[in-house]
């Protein structure tokens, strides 16, 4: 008899167990804080492209506080500022009493995200990548943490169909029609800081339909002149600085190595508003057209 139980109980386990992970199955995951237990009432948001992406959502209601660079819409300006995104000041931010954080990937410096998070405020971050699913996926992101994926899905329905017109667009632009597009951060010393691979303006430049000159490495770095003369840029991209602190055109084209490339030689500079530029947010699809009308006419 006892032989006989054993195998049946084993059985009876078995099954209670499959009827267990058959029941867990259909509970559905979640990945960092579900939204229905973080509390946005008094929202600080780090990030130009998160504060647009909250406004355009219609929840900016909860924002009690914003970064420098979160300067659009114009109404985010009368949101007391805690500082430049990759310096923030822990004080500050604390001093809004939050009852959480919503910060662009790259935010720092990471002592102060340390303090911030210690402080028991939760603190979420929103991936940032320089393409069309990128602008995507933050949208989906922001919109789930402040409890609101329905209005995150039309909005990336609404934001995906502008971008698909945008790049199908400067599809037609066959490849030898496209120009090499030289993104200058700013000149100090003489010395040039361009734009390389995996940055916001080669993202942008990528999206225009154009070629960045120099796409042979990564990241922002000074350029030497035989760089810049071998790089042959058609245009010069820049970003459209309020504070007058941005280099004049007449300056920039007395730098000996680029007075010689075609750039200079034909005065081809592009100034354009830097957050609608490189903030791959809702309106990157009018910064694609703003850019291509800039760079090929019409």
């Amino acid at each position: 008899m006892t032989m006989r139980k054993q195998p049946q109980s084993k059985r009876l386990r078995a099954i209670a167990f499959s009827a267990l992970a058959i029941a867990l199955s259909l509970v559905p995951l979640s990945s960092g804080v579900a939204a229905d237990r973080l509390d946005t009432s008094r929202l600080v948001s780090v990030g130009g492209d998160v504060t647009e992406i909250i406004y355009a959502l219609g929840e900016q209601d909860r924002l009690i506080a914003r970064d420098t660079t979160s300067v659009y819409p114009e109404a985010a300006m009368k949101l007391p500022d805690v500082g430049y995104m990759r310096a923030l000041s822990p004080e500050g931010i604390l001093a809004m009493n939050p009852t959480a954080i919503i910060a662009i990937e790259g935010s720092g410096p990471p002592e102060a995200l340390n303090v911030l998070k210690n402080a028991s405020v939760p603190f979420e971050t929103v991936p940032n990548a320089y393409t069309r699913q990128g602008i995507l996926a933050k949208i989906d992101r922001v919109g789930k943490l402040l409890g609101h994926p329905e209005k995150a899905k039309a909005l990336e329905e609404k934001v995906g169909a502008d971008l698909n017109a945008a790049i199908a667009d400067v599809a037609k632009r066959s490849a030898g029609e496209r120009k090499r597009v030289l993104f200058i951060l700013n000149m100090q010393g003489g010395k040039i800081m361009a734009s390389g691979t995996g940055t916001a303006a080669d993202g942008i430049i990528t999206l225009s339909g154009s070629i960045n000159a120099v796409g042979d490495f990564a990241g922002y770095k000074p350029l030497t002149d035989e760089a810049i003369i071998d790089a042959k840029p058609e245009v010069i991209l820049m970003m459209n600085r309020g504070d007058g602190s941005a280099t004049k055109n007449e300056d920039l084209l007395k730098q000996p190595a680029l007075a010689l490339t075609p750039a200079a030689q034909n005065k081809a500079i592009i100034r354009m508003d830097g957050l609608h530029l490189l903030g791959f947010g809702p309106r990157t699809a009018s910064a694609v057209r703003e850019l291509n009308a800039a760079i090929y006419g019409g």
